[in-house]
């Protein structure tokens, strides 16, 4: 218990002296989750709308793989990444692996289902009455769509959210990607899994704290647009 109360105590005095160290792995933590968030986002928002949009053969089945995915482990991602990237994979010359951009492409894999199935979700409570009346007023289906989406921004909103929030915390991608290179491709989880091998906790703690406080900002967020779509 006293390792734990000092270890804590050292770990806020760390934070509060503002360790270069430590804002340079939560400099790298934000940059790779946030960028892996846009690129996902990017590619689920819109695909999440169409597969809720449009009617097709095959739509069951497609949103059943998304949710089954949405629990698929990181590690079977940093796996699947890692062979196509090393040096013997397709695209080994672009000599991606342990960068952030290798983390990057690894996350933003992990998190697509994540923005595409509660973007489905959202669009899929828009009263369809929007969409009849949109399209009795003359509006094309660009128009009709823009229409929805905006009826649906809160919930699309939390979707990219809880995105972030579930790529902040992960840490078998970016091992196995990154390589926990100091400076470079170390995150917080990565830092903090090493400093515990090391059987250093101050910056561990830390670097806990702050992961808590970015967590629970997103949860947080996450709860007030939930809270706008129910209103």
């Amino acid at each position: 218990m006293d390792l734990l109360i000092d270890s804590f105590i050292s770990a806020i005095m760390l934070a509060a002296s503002l360790d270069a160290e430590l804002f340079s792995i939560v400099a790298v933590s934000l940059k790779v989750s946030g960028s892996s968030t846009v690129l996902a986002s990017i590619i689920g928002v819109p695909f999440g709308f169409v597969v809720a949009f449009e009617s097709f053969k095959g739509k069951r089945f497609l949103i059943t793989c998304l949710n089954t995915l949405l629990a698929l482990p990181t590690v079977v991602i940093g796996l699947f990444v890692y062979a196509f990237i090393s040096r013997r994979g397709i695209f080994g010359p672009l000599d991606l692996l342990y960068t952030q951009g290798a983390i990057i492409i690894g996350q933003t894999i992990l998190i697509v289902p994540v923005v595409a199935t509660f973007t489905i979700s959202a669009i899929s409570r828009i009263d369809d009455r929007y969409r009849k009346t949109a399209m009795t007023l003359g509006a094309n289906r660009l128009q009709t769509a823009m229409v929805i989406i905006r009826e649906a921004r809160f919930g699309i909103m939390a979707a990219i959210i809880a995105a972030f929030g579930r790529v902040i915390a992960e840490v078998g991608i970016s091992m196995m990607l990154g390589g926990n290179a100091k400076g470079f491709t170390r995150t917080m989880t990565t830092a903090m899994a090493l400093e515990y091998d090391k059987g250093e906790f101050v910056l561990a703690v830390a670097l806990g704290i702050i992961l808590l406080c970015i967590s629970f900002g997103v949860n947080m967020l996450f709860h007030f647009f939930q809270g706008r779509t129910e209103e």
